[in-house]
């Protein structure tokens, strides 16, 4: 852009553009804006003139950006969250508040989590929502960056990795975490499983049926990448995404499983379960908050986020 046209730019353009990229939609950008549909096309014409490139083209029902647009919008979209919280500061009043949350957090951490944040909410903020989505996958940052979640909790080792090497190379990320609590896996079985009794040797686990936990539904976890780097591998012949259904399962079959360990305590049918150490070294478990970076000084933002860092040190076992 010449800096004269940057000059006399409206930065109404922008609010246009961020609406229009949010919903992918002239007709529904205009409704979130209050305006006119025909304002709204008015306006990205404006602004593809003044960028000197299409921004958004029409491609049967939906409006697809330029690799331009795509760049541009992360800047622009900080940029008006920025200005905003700058011209109308905002203190977060738990107690007054009428805000909804939306968490990404497996079953297993929620069962473990949510009835203490219930708890606080009941006491301390009786207006807020929470709402929790499932997990799908172990690299959560597109969900949050299309703010289909506030804040995603769990283990994401691949994602950290490119975190790190992202800081280490200098970039500014574009995402935020803490660590909450470190735990480990477990091997689960019914009580009056074969291998209930003796040693749990690598032959014997590595001989047995599987049924794996994988939100993706890939059948493959990092309990088979550790059996891998030993040579070994298992037999999976279940595949489920959530830990509460495969403690059921495991409960009544001769099915063996990987659970939390401190999981099994809450399923309500831990009676029903052995717990045994895996055969082989595997470190332990870290498990944080990770969210974007343009809700990091939201003061509703950083209340979630001390209210479940909270709990999470009390609810786990260290």
């Amino acid at each position: 852009m010449n800096p004269s046209h940057f000059r006399a730019l409206d930065l109404n353009l922008l609010r246009v553009f961020d609406e229009v990229m949010t919903e992918r939609s002239l007709t529904r950008a205009a409704h979130k804006l209050s305006i006119t549909q025909p304002a709204v096309s008015n306006a990205l014409q404006r602004f593809r003139e003044a960028m000197g490139d299409e921004l958004i083209k029409r491609r049967g029902q939906e409006m697809a950006p330029t690799p331009r647009a795509l760049a541009l919008w992360p800047t622009v979209r900080e940029a008006l969250r920025q200005l905003q919280e700058a011209m109308v500061p905002s203190s977060f009043v738990p107690a007054q508040a009428s805000t909804t949350f939306v968490l990404a957090m497996a079953d297993a951490t929620a069962a473990k989590l949510m009835p203490g944040l219930v708890e606080v909410m009941d006491r301390a903020a009786p207006g807020i929502s929470m709402r929790v989505v499932p997990l799908t996958t172990r690299d959560p940052r597109r969900l949050l960056e299309a703010e289909a979640a506030d804040l995603a909790i769990g283990y994401f080792p691949a994602a950290f990795a490119d975190l790190t090497a992202k800081a280490q190379a200098g970039e500014v990320l574009a995402f935020a975490h803490q660590r909450l609590y470190s735990g480990e896996y477990v091997c689960v079985m019914r009580r009056d499983h074969p291998l209930a009794r003796g040693p749990l040797t690598l032959n014997r686990y590595c001989a047995a049926r599987h049924l794996l936990v994988s939100f993706s539904g890939r059948p493959y976890g990092f309990i088979d990448e550790a059996l891998a780097s030993l040579g070994r591998e298992r037999r999976i012949v279940l595949t489920v995404n959530q830990f509460f259904t495969a403690g059921k399962v495991v409960a009544q079959s001769n099915l063996l499983t990987v659970l939390p360990r401190d999981f099994v305590s809450v399923t309500g049918f831990a009676d029903q379960l052995v717990l045994r150490e895996l055969p082989f070294a595997m470190p332990k478990v870290h498990v944080d908050a990770l969210w974007h970076h343009r809700l990091h000084r939201s003061s509703a933002h950083q209340w979630l986020r001390e209210t479940i860092a909270t709990l999470a040190s009390s609810a786990f076992t260290p």
